[in-house]
């Protein structure tokens, strides 16, 4: 089947993503955010992302389908994703995924959320198809992961990923210290215009020699976070007639965040011979990281691949066009055998695959 029609169902954090392609065609992006829920919290809490899943589900179906013009009886499959994520809120999308392949009769492919985020490339119209190899960084309130793709479908490997807080998480929490809103990234993003990105020098993770030994590819920002807050004490205990300087602080925290995710990116396209790099999740989204990704890129000779920062974000197009891109390249769909799994590895990229009889 080259273009099969596939609705997707991502609740993998605080989105409910409903997702319809046919083949590589996006047909409808539904995207029901809890985010204001958490926000009082200054965090996403599972429990609440679960439920504003259950509540979510259903109208973001419905959206989805009149959007893409199909009804429920013309898919050729249902997705969605197994793994990794808040194991409430991948059971709510498991749960429903099953229940409606079993109801519709059609086939159900279990996939991985973070091969999603690649596969989101795939839907950009009039871009040249994905080449392989290529270098993905996968950058997230939840995951910052770097891999190594050869085949979207067969073979991904994680090259690295973050050993405390992911990238995300750290722009939530350093928005915290400086009195900014939830969620983080936004919010430091646009505090740090008018900051001086040089003005103070922040560590960067797991970036000396030492550390590049044994972590090359790897990711480390609860240092940089304990940094920030350490240089916000000390302002404040000296008591000056200054203010503190937000700006300045959000801007040498991004740019020390920023440096590290290119400089990793870049160092594992030279070191496996790479000229591709994919870039993808909703941190993207932070305009001095494309930035000196695309600068910094340029100048080592390596392509950048940015998807439309829509399907950056966690979302069910993401879901539906991996499993498309399994159904056209003949695999079989998953078996009901498979549950929501919080910590599924990158490597499986498909969960519970039928065996062919």
């Amino acid at each position: 089947m080259s273009e099969p029609l596939v609705l997707g169902i991502e609740t993998s954090c605080d989105e409910t993503g409903i997702g319809i392609v046919r083949g590589r065609t996006l047909l409808s992006n539904t995207i029901a955010s809890s985010m204001d829920e958490h926000a009082r919290f200054g965090g996403v809490v599972p429990e609440v992302a679960a439920r504003a899943h259950l509540e979510a589900l259903q109208p973001a179906i419905d959206a989805a389908l009149a959007e893409a013009g199909v009804r429920l009886d013309d898919l050729d499959a249902v997705a969605v994703t197994s793994g990794p994520g808040l194991a409430g809120a991948l059971m709510v999308g498991v749960g429903a995924a099953k229940g409606l392949a079993v109801s519709l009769g059609k086939p159900l492919y279990a996939v991985n959320h973070l091969v999603g985020h690649i596969a989101a490339d795939i839907l950009t119209p009039d871009s040249a198809p994905l080449e392989y190899p290529t270098i993905a960084l996968l950058v997230s309130g939840g995951h910052t992961s770097l891999l190594h793709v050869r085949d979207l479908t067969t073979d991904v490997e994680l090259l690295g990923e973050t050993m405390d807080d992911a990238a995300g998480e750290a722009f939530d929490k350093v928005a915290r210290l400086l009195s900014l809103p939830y969620p983080g990234g936004p919010e430091i993003d646009r505090a740090a215009l008018d900051g001086d990105p040089q003005a103070i020098r922040f560590p960067r993770g797991l970036s000396r020699a030492s550390d590049l030994a044994k972590h090359r590819y790897d990711f480390s920002f609860s240092g940089l976070k304990t940094a920030v807050a350490r240089w916000v004490e000390r302002f404040e205990a000296d008591g000056g007639p200054d203010e503190l300087p937000v700006a300045d602080v959000a801007a040498s925290f991004r740019e020390a965040v920023v440096d590290v995710l290119v400089t990793k990116a870049l160092a594992a396209c030279a070191d496996l011979g790479v000229p591709r790099l994919l870039l993808g999740g909703g941190v993207i989204a932070n305009r001095r990281l494309r930035e000196v990704a695309l600068e910094r890129a340029a100048q080592a000779g390596v392509t950048v691949r940015i998807p439309p920062l829509s399907l950056c974000t966690d979302n069910g197009a993401m879901i539906a066009a991996l499993a498309a891109e399994l159904i056209s390249s003949g695999r079989p769909p998953s078996t009901l055998a498979f549950g929501a799994d919080s910590t599924l590895p990158v490597t499986e990229i498909q969960v519970a695959e039928a065996v062919p009889v």
